[in-house]
């Protein structure tokens, strides 16, 4: 057994060995997604919002004041959720978005972030940041390059 193999087994609790290396591998990916999420959670969470409103709030500000319909924010998520509706009234009934009609097509609804989202969105850039660089501090520049590159061909792999 390798020693990733021992330490995964470990964390799960699992005695039987793996089925497969890629099992291993699928499982590792999982696991440290979860670790990653906790962390990152961690920063955000105490300020009233989770992690999937965070994202939102981060697309709309990368879209500038123009905004974006529903379903393109969906799109653009991290994590899809199919629940994107039910995630903008919360948002927005914290004043952090507005949905407005699109004036050429009435059936459009366009989402922007608000200056209050804006003002959130400030508070929080560094501390994420820094969660953003303490998930993967182990990792040398390389490694992280390398990681990225891995990470890139496994969602390639199932488009």
């Amino acid at each position: 057994m390798s020693r990733g193999l021992r330490r995964l087994a470990a964390e799960l609790k699992q005695t039987r060995p793996f089925r497969s290396r890629r099992q291993e591998g699928t499982l590792g990916l999982l696991r440290t997604a979860d670790v990653v999420r906790r962390a990152v959670s961690a920063v955000v969470e105490p300020h009233g919002i989770t992690l999937q409103q965070y994202n939102v709030l981060r697309i709309l500000r990368g879209a500038g004041p123009e905004g974006l319909p529903t379903l393109e924010i969906a799109g653009r998520m991290i994590e899809l959720s199919p629940g994107i509706t039910r995630l903008l009234d919360r948002l927005e009934a914290r004043r952090l978005v507005a949905r407005l009609r699109c004036p050429k097509d009435r059936r459009r609804v366009l989402c922007t972030v608000t200056p209050e989202g804006l003002r959130l969105l400030s508070r929080l850039d560094a501390p994420v940041q820094k969660a953003d660089d303490d998930a993967l501090r182990m990792l040398s520049d390389r490694q992280t390059a390398a990681l990225v590159a891995l990470l890139d061909a496994v969602r390639a792999g199932h488009r």
